[in-house]
């Protein structure tokens, strides 16, 4: 592991401000704040000059005011971690932390990151995209061949924002017209009973490294969404994993390798599942939380780096 140096990083960035870009529009726009707001006083304890910037539609007027000699991008959900941001401040020229264009987009798709894992032989759950607009009914044969129940969930959202489970086929075609309406493209899964499970990923290409995996058992909660994520005390951490250690290995390879496909820099955590002796890749989250509760802090604290140390590698990844 190559530790960063933050007296090196002080000395490249200089006087000029580091700007947290966080907030924005989308139904992350809280957390992102929260994260955004953890990094920012993080930046300032370091000796950073640091600026928080809620993003508004004149953000790119607002950048090139502040003149930043980096942006941490802290944003989650579109158009912060699907790449319109990320190809914004490449046509400016200012260095920004995370994933490129391209990785981002994939990121965010969980449709293309499924195929692109599928076709690398990476194991993922069986998926069917139902665009929205194609009427569900054309796709009632294939759905038919997944085995009940099912959970759906919008092609291109995070948090688990708009994720429902379903007992059966009628009662899933009868909701799949408002999804459509609400959150555009969708995609239908198997509701796999497994322990939901989480791999943060440091680094970029062959210098990444995967964190310890983490187990979140949601309370009282059929899975781990919104809620169990963002509120105290609503899911229980396992870290690390209650797992065979022959199978947390083969996660963690298994995450690190779909961090390098996407072609992922500096952090990322990769979302799976496990049911009984097998596991499967879920999404890659290239700006996961940085709040309190978030995943990737906990995993980093596991392996011996600190909030502040995880931000500086987070800031590092700029100048990858």
């Amino acid at each position: 592991m190559n530790r960063p140096d933050r007296e090196a990083l002080l000395a490249r960035i200089g006087d000029r401000p580091v700007v947290v870009l966080a907030g924005g529009w989308s139904r992350e726009r809280e957390v992102s704040l929260r994260s955004g707001k953890n990094v920012h006083a993080s930046l300032e304890r370091q000796g950073f000059r640091a600026v928080l910037l809620d993003m508004t539609r004149n953000y790119i007027q607002d950048l090139v005011a502040l003149d930043p000699a980096v942006v941490v991008i802290m944003l989650h959900g579109r158009p912060g971690e699907d790449g319109t941001v990320q190809g914004a401040l490449e046509t400016l020229g200012i260095p920004y932390t995370g994933s490129g264009v391209l990785a981002s987009a994939l990121g965010m798709d969980k449709w293309l990151s499924t195929l692109v894992f599928q076709a690398a032989g990476l194991p993922v759950v069986p998926t069917v995209l139902i665009p929205a607009s194609s009427p569900p009914r054309n796709h009632e044969e294939a759905i038919r061949a997944l085995p009940a129940p099912y959970i759906v969930k919008p092609r291109a959202e995070g948090s688990s924002i708009g994720m429902e489970i379903f007992p059966d086929l009628p009662s899933l075609l009868a909701a799949l017209p408002r999804f459509q309406q609400e959150f555009g493209d969708m995609l239908v899964q198997p509701f796999l009973e497994g322990r939901t499970v989480t791999t943060g990923i440091l680094g970029t290409a062959e210098e990444s490294f995967a964190l310890p995996v983490l187990e979140l058992r949601p309370k009282d909660r059929p899975f781990y969404d919104y809620e169990a994520k963002y509120t105290h005390g609503a899911t229980e951490f396992i870290l690390p994993a209650e797992l065979p250690e022959d199978l947390t290995e083969a996660l963690q390879e298994a995450s690190l390798q779909a961090h390098r496909l996407l072609g992922c820099r500096g952090f990322s955590r990769v979302d799976g599942l496990v049911v009984e002796d097998r596991f499967y890749l879920l999404e890659v989250n290239t700006i996961p939380g940085m709040t309190d509760l978030s995943d990737l802090p906990a995993q980093a604290k596991a392996a011996g780096i600190s909030y502040d140390e995880l931000v500086l590698f987070i800031l590092q990844s700029a100048f990858a």
